[in-house]
């Protein structure tokens, strides 16, 4: 009688298991320079709601609070990598209420509906001009421009522009209203700072500067000052901050004209050496069968 052979179980094989899909979605890096960019919406916003009710020092605290949100998220976009086309949309949408609609609301509530109808044109042509000057901004992203310009923009940028255009609301603070907040004052104050933000200056954009190395630790401690004063003396150093900016517009200028000269005359010195190498090989090239011809042609006998 034979055993019984016992022969191992045949195991089936298991299925592997399909990975659940992941939740497609914006990533963080994505997600953080678009809050930003909320926030500073929200604080423009804020400063409307405090011009409505006459808080004035408040609305002005908005307002630099938005700039400084805006000066990051494009910032914090590009260190993490999180560039998008909704992003720039986005951003371009909150700096026209922040610094277009909420400065000519403010300065109308404050001094311009003293002219009556002019006050309201300045200040409707200055939010005109910061929608305008965004969208030749937003047009000309995709612009190829040399090395030497990438550090300049193309005529004041919106949230300097919104400095400035409420730059005679800050000095009232200090100097009073009467002669900051008048009609004849505020009213060619803001039709100016609305042509200076479609205009073709350039001006200084801050983004690629370096600073040497010596001036590293002088720069520090100027910092450390202008926190001090921003503290002790908020309002005189704001102003202070906005007509140093109107101060270097001239430099500014000088400095783009200087740099475009320069470039164009390296190029001309690389395009003249190879048009003298054309003509010196046009030169050097044998005459051609007909001009040889002509040349050894005899006169006929006529």
């Amino acid at each position: 009688m034979k055993r019984p052979v016992f022969k191992p179980a045949v195991f089936r094989k298991r299925r592997a298991r399909r990975p659940h899909p992941r939740l497609k979605g914006l990533s963080i890096n994505h997600l953080l320079p678009n809050v930003l960019t909320v926030l500073a919406l929200c604080s423009g916003l804020t400063a409307i709601r405090f011009a409505m009710h006459e808080r004035w020092e408040q609305a002005v605290v908005c307002i630099v609070i938005a700039a400084i949100f805006d000066a990051l998220d494009g910032r914090i976009a590009r260190l993490l990598n999180g560039q998008s086309k909704f992003g720039a949309e986005l951003d371009s949408l909150s700096d026209v209420i922040s610094f277009g609609v909420a400065p000519a609301f403010m300065m109308y509530l404050w001094a311009l509906n003293g002219a009556g109808s002019l006050g309201w044109i300045a200040a409707m042509a200055y939010a005109v001009c910061a929608a305008l000057r965004l969208a030749r901004f937003n047009s000309r992203l995709d612009v190829d421009l040399p090395p030497w310009a990438f550090n300049y923009f193309t005529g004041v940028p919106a949230p300097a522009g919104a400095g400035l255009a409420i730059l005679p609301m800050v000095i009232g603070f200090e100097a009073g209203p009467d002669i900051a907040g008048h009609p004849a004052v505020v009213v060619p104050w803001t039709l100016a700072m609305g042509g200076l933000m479609v205009s073709t200056l350039p001006t200084f954009s801050f983004k690629g500067m370096r600073v040497p190395t010596q001036y590293v630790v002088p720069g520090l401690v100027g910092v450390g000052l202008l926190a001090a004063s921003l503290v002790s003396q908020p309002w005189w150093t704001l102003a202070f901050l906005g007509l140093a900016y109107l101060a270097s517009l001239p430099f500014s200028v000088a400095q783009f004209r200087k740099l475009q000269q320069a470039a164009q005359l390296m190029k001309e010195t690389e395009e003249t050496p190879a048009e003298e190498a054309v003509v010196a090989a046009s030169d050097a090239s044998p005459p051609s069968p007909e001009m040889v011809s002509e040349k050894t042609r005899t006169p006929s006998s006529d």
